[in-house]
């Protein structure tokens, strides 16, 4: 566990960014963390699968081993950050991130080594001491030629979650401030004002420093959460966005057999309802679910006139949120899964 002490400053000045560059890096790392994609999980698998193939038949991309090497599951230790820079604004463009990949002053990647290996450096960065420009060079080649092949056709589908993302953070950081953002951080982030916790290998801890928390969400994350700590202005974490269902051709799998709210009340206005963990558009929620958006905007509607649900207008998306009710009917259920079922009378397996 690795445990991030937040102080008030670098609460304070919490901003948010998309980060293709950083959607390539975690792409990269899932491949290889799932067995070179033969054990990725919905929705991950055929785009694991996929990407699996870009990697071994495009030599192209062959300098991206290296983030698989500093970042994998067997790597336990701090690694420089100077080859996955923050994002230099809100929402850049992948050639925006390159140019700044390309640009990595020598000075940079050697204090960042000095710092993280004292004992000498590993084999796989010499080459980014003894020739900076060269290296990074086909770092940033490497990275375009995976972006073309394995994320660019699902990049504008995976660009609305994001937007959507940032929009709704955005939101609750201007409404109720930047603990109440990371409360709500998906995947494995812990919040415990004033420490955000990440599960690693090793126990560590470090502190904000009076930087810039920038929070970056990613498709590939994969219920991954990241920090990153060298940049002397900026804290970076990533997390997981909802919404990686967008790069599946499938629909989410089914709910399990003996599911008493989706008995109820229907398995999609159930899973709809389940999705609603805080508020979503329509087309957020169906990419989380893996459905068409016109299935859950009927959805939707059923479960608002029901009192369920609500809706509200957010500069140009309307977003809809639970209402008490239907946070109570997911508790009750909730609850009542949580222990083995009493049989029930005159009813067989689910409609």
């Amino acid at each position: 566990m690795i445990r991030i002490h937040l102080d008030e400053p670098t609460r304070e000045r919490t901003r948010l960014a998309i980060s293709p560059l950083r959607e390539v890096v975690s792409g990269v790392e899932l491949v290889h963390r799932t067995r070179q994609g033969r054990d990725a999980p919905w929705p991950y698998a055929e785009w694991a699968a996929h990407a699996a193939e870009v990697l071994r038949a495009t030599p192209e991309t062959g300098p991206l081993r290296l983030y698989a090497l500093l970042y994998g599951t067997e790597h336990a230790r701090p690694t420089p950050d100077a080859v996955q820079p923050p994002p230099p604004s809100a929402r850049p463009a992948l050639a925006d991130e390159l140019a700044l990949l390309r640009s990595t002053p020598h000075e940079v990647i050697a204090a960042q080594c000095a710092k993280h290996y004292p004992e000498g450096v590993p084999d796989v960065l010499r080459s980014y001491l003894d020739s900076t420009a060269d290296s990074f060079g086909r770092l940033a080649d490497a990275v375009e030629a995976f972006w073309e092949l394995a994320i660019a056709p699902h990049w504008p589908a995976m660009r609305a979650v994001l937007e959507e993302e940032i929009v709704l953070r955005a939101r609750v950081l201007a409404e109720h401030g930047p603990e109440a953002v990371l409360r709500g951080l998906s995947g494995t982030a812990g919040w415990d004002a004033p420490v955000l916790s990440l599960p690693k290998r090793r126990e560590s801890a470090l502190a904000g420093g009076d930087r810039r928390l920038l929070l970056v969400p990613l498709v590939l994350a994969c219920d991954r959460a990241t920090v990153s700590t060298d940049d002397p202005a900026t804290l970076m974490i990533t997390y997981p966005a909802r919404g990686a269902a967008v790069l599946s051709a499938r629909t989410a799998p089914a709910p399990p057999d003996r599911d008493r709210l989706a008995l109820l009340i229907g398995a999609g206005r159930a899973a709809v309802l389940r999705a609603l963990t805080e508020p979503a558009t329509t087309s957020g929620l169906a990419a989380v679910l893996g459905r068409a958006p016109s299935t859950v905007s009927e959805q939707l509607t059923g479960l608002q006139e029901a009192g369920l649900v609500s809706r509200s207008r957010v500069e140009r998306q309307v977003f809809y949120r639970l209402e008490p009710l239907g946070a109570s009917l997911l508790a009750l259920f909730t609850a009542q899964d949580s222990v083995p079922a009493e049989p029930m009378e005159g009813r067989g397996g689910p409609a």
